[in-house]
């Protein structure tokens, strides 16, 4: 019997990589003679560089950059794949939540300053290709404090540069590109769909979670729009419309608008990159699983992409989580068989996190009996 572990990290706990180690061994263990083949996933959001740095054999490159904050400074790194060559840009590593105290939290201040200077870094290395990781992000200024790192100038109505955040958008008047223009091919992995203003936009949905009030959401939705109108008028670009432009607090949208990105389902292109399709194609069983696997893990997530994958060559497929949110009805549905959860009923998130390693293995020493025949 062939199994396939495509998992994608536990946050708070797990990498990908550790998650399917931790599997592969519990199977191994219970099971020997099974043949069990390990492919990290990621898809798009925090941890996929280190997915593909390790899947495509890269090394880390690491420098200096402004944090989320402007006062703020950090080391933060890139994964180099020197046979492409292309970079791996986590922007979270620069301009994530992860970096900031709770009480810090505030999208009229944050920038993603610091993610556009991994970008020039990269550039000037000699990338030719580059992939945004846009998940985990602290932000919501539309991808201007990045664009202003690679040479876009921000003008008020009195031709003065405006500042760094999301409360700095509805200054702007006059948009200029850069005097030496050259940047590769950049593709944004996203995870979402979220249009960049609006109801469903970044302001909206994700702006509570990255520290924004009320008040701060309708203030930095206006100042989305407004940039959307600029881009639109003075650049013949429309980034509102664009489904996924909404992505890191609006970094996708200006992607598109300041480096002439494209978006792409960043599980799909994980998925390409690891050649998981092929190792599908014989398998028995494929195994994936999350931290918490919810309604959003079926929406363009890891889990969704191995599902259709596990269906497309008539594999059985099961997941393994930290809590599973899904109903039993509701995963059958999308071609899942199982669903295992490592929290016992009772059980503390924070003692969840602490014995990860060991419930994860729990459970696939479970899996291994329940999946005998």
């Amino acid at each position: 019997m062939k199994i396939v572990v495509a998992l994608d990290k536990f946050k708070g706990s797990l990498t990908a990589s550790r998650a399917c180690d931790i599997v592969r061994d519990a199977l191994l263990s219970a099971r020997p003679e099974l043949r069990v083949v390990s492919k990290p996933m990621a898809d798009g959001g925090e941890g996929t560089d280190e997915v593909l740095l390790t899947t495509l054999e890269g090394v880390w490159i690491a420098l200096p950059v402004m944090g989320p904050l402007p006062n703020m400074s950090c080391t933060a790194r890139y994964a180099w794949l020197p046979k492409e060559p292309t970079a791996v840009i986590a922007m979270a590593n620069a301009s994530g939540l992860v970096s900031l105290k709770p009480e810090q939290r505030d999208p009229l201040l944050t920038t993603t300053y610091g993610t556009g200077e991994l970008i020039h870094a990269a550039i000037e290395r000699g990338a030719k290709h580059i992939w945004l990781a846009v998940g985990g992000s602290a932000t919501v200024d539309g991808g201007v404090g990045a664009a202003m790192a690679l040479g876009w100038r921000f003008l008020d109505a009195q031709g003065k540069p405006i500042g760094f955040g999301g409360g700095e958008l509805e200054r702007i008047a006059r948009i200029e590109r850069p005097d030496k223009w050259r940047i590769p091919a950049v593709e944004v992995l996203c995870d979402v769909d979220n249009p960049l203003c609006g109801e469903h936009g970044a302001a909206r949905v994700f702006g509570p979670q990255k520290g924004a009030t009320p008040a701060m959401v309708e203030r930095l939705d206006a100042g989305l729009q407004h940039l959307g109108r600029l881009v639109n008028e003075q650049l013949g670009r429309d980034i509102v419309n664009v489904p996924g432009a909404g992505a890191a607090g609006g970094l996708a949208g200006g992607a598109l608008a300041f480096m002439d990105a494209r978006l792409a389902p960043g599980i799909e292109m994980v998925i390409h990159a690891s050649g998981l399709d092929a190792e599908i194609a014989d398998a028995d069983w494929v195994l994936s699983g999350e931290g918490r696997f919810d309604e959003q893990s079926l929406r363009g997530k890891v889990v969704s992409g191995i599902a259709k994958l596990a269906a497309k060559h008539g594999a059985k497929m099961a997941v393994l989580a930290g809590s599973v949110q899904v109903s039993e009805e509701v995963y059958r549905r999308e071609g899942i068989e199982l669903a295992l959860s490592t929290m016992k009923p009772g059980m503390e998130l924070n003692e969840a996190l602490m014995r990860a390693e060991e419930l994860l293995g729990s459970v696939a020493l479970e899996l291994a009996a329940r999946i005998a025949n």
